[in-house]
């Protein structure tokens, strides 16, 4: 059940959960979240987000999990989208709800207070896209493929797509991908700015661990105000925003984790954080 090049090694592996389309594993600060439905390329179904939803809970209130990684099982993909058998039987008021559930779920990966890395392999379409905009960070193989097809399906992105591809790549480049459906590679995702590496398929889960590590090293407190102060920031007039984030620097001077790292640099020691 947890074997392969993305499965972190079973010295380390804590079962948190009981899933069924989605792995979940431990390995002390980090966990992986495995999309694991790769018969119909990791397909986002109703039950998919129910898990996802209670994945987000458990690592949510996990405090040794300072970072999290997330990927799809296989090699064809991420995610290919919602599933479409679901989405071809609904109506308005259905399709309202099928949205804002995909809002829901996708908003609370964004404000987890914890960094999400999305591992992208393979197709990363529709819903799979929006899966992976909702994350801090996207690291990609050289073989994924990014696209908001939506509009050949008469329809627009449900899962915010409209809304966090401008924010990520600017509106030009987000109203051709959205207005087109177009699928574009890798190296494209990277020049507009919708991913933040690229990287040979083989190494992808090594390079985001690697990228994970870095990030739960420094202070958990510190990550999680930065996390929060960027996402409120980027809905406020800049000199409110400016505000806030004086504020949320004023609160962290007087924490035992701002003592220890300053500490711990005037000590030329490695810091010890408490998370208080």
């Amino acid at each position: 059940m947890c074997g392969g090049p993305g499965a972190i090694p079973s010295a380390n592996l804590v079962f948190a959960m009981n899933l069924e389309n989605i792995r979940l594993e431990k390995d002390g600060p980090l966990a992986l979240v495995t999309l694991d439905r790769p018969k119909v390329l990791n397909a986002l179904n109703a039950a998919t987000f129910a898990e996802l939803d209670a994945v987000c809970d458990e690592l949510g209130g996990d405090a040794a999990v300072r970072v999290i990684l997330l990927t799809g099982a296989g090699e064809r993909a991420f995610a290919a989208g919602a599933d479409i058998r679901e989405l071809a039987a609904v109506g308005a008021a259905e399709g309202k709800a099928f949205s804002l559930r995909g809002h829901a779920v996708f908003r609370k990966i964004e404000t987890l207070g914890k960094p999400v890395i999305a591992c992208v392999r393979g197709f990363a379409l529709g819903g799979g896209c929006e899966l992976a905009m909702a994350c801090t960070l996207r690291i990609a193989a050289d073989d994924a493929k990014f696209g908001q097809p939506e509009v050949k399906l008469g329809v627009i992105p449900g899962y915010g797509g409209s809304q966090r591809l401008p924010r990520l790549v600017g509106r030009g480049a987000a109203m051709k991908l959205l207005l087109t459906g177009a699928i574009i590679d890798a190296q494209e995702a990277l020049r507009i700015g919708l991913v933040d590496e690229v990287v040979p398929a083989a190494q992808l889960m090594n390079r985001a661990r690697a990228l994970a590590a870095e990030i739960a090293a420094q202070a958990p407190l510190a990550i999680a105000e930065t996390l929060k102060v960027v996402d409120e920031g980027l809905d406020l007039p800049l000199d409110l925003a400016l505000l806030r984030e004086a504020e949320r620097f004023g609160h962290l001077c007087d924490t035992a984790d701002k003592a220890e790292g300053t500490g711990a640099f005037l000590e030329k020691r490695a810091a010890v954080w408490k998370s208080e």
